[in-house]
């Protein structure tokens, strides 16, 4: 069975890799796919974001990265052949925003969503306070690698995330 992990993925997170770690355990495929979201304004450029969300996949041989910018997600999986989204919640605020998309893709094209519970020790993370600390080029306490709290391993540090937003360290 195929599965799509959509997001905006701006930046990608530790949280946003542990899920999709997880899914591919799961299921057959998984395909993580950078979604066009009209109420965010992007602040990495989408070929960005792949590259970074390719490494974020490194060693996942059952996960494609894609993008769609154009159309509802369920237009996606239908084109795709995709019954199930999984969706990655760290709280009740995530899960009262997920619940009426997760409704309306369901009544719309018969499309699931899996909920996955966020691991404990990174559901405080999310791409909006990676990118504010990182604005303010401040590195939470215990992160030598210069990496940034929350950001995997070789998919964009602070020094390159402030270098996207025109800023330096």
């Amino acid at each position: 069975m195929r599965a799509l992990f959509p997001g905006s993925f701006d930046p990608v997170t530790q949280g946003h890799q542990d899920v999709l770690r997880r899914a591919s355990l799961l299921f057959d495929e998984v395909v993580v796919c950078v979604m066009f979201n009209a109420n965010k304004t992007g602040r990495l450029p989408v070929t960005e974001r792949l590259q970074r969300l390719r490494t974020a996949a490194a060693g996942l041989s059952n996960v494609t990265v894609d993008s769609h910018t154009g159309g509802l997600l369920v237009d996606y999986c239908r084109r795709a052949g995709i019954d199930v989204v999984v969706r990655g919640v760290r709280g009740l605020a995530d899960l009262d925003y997920e619940m009426p998309m997760a409704r309306m893709n369901h009544e719309l094209a018969g499309v699931e969503t899996l909920f996955l519970a966020a691991d404990p020790g990174l559901a405080h993370i999310s791409s909006t306070l990676v990118t504010a600390t990182r604005h303010q080029g401040r590195m939470p306490k215990g992160d030598p690698s210069g990496q940034g709290q929350g950001v995997p391993t070789g998919a964009g540090g602070a020094a390159a995330d402030l270098a996207d937003l025109g800023l330096t360290t």
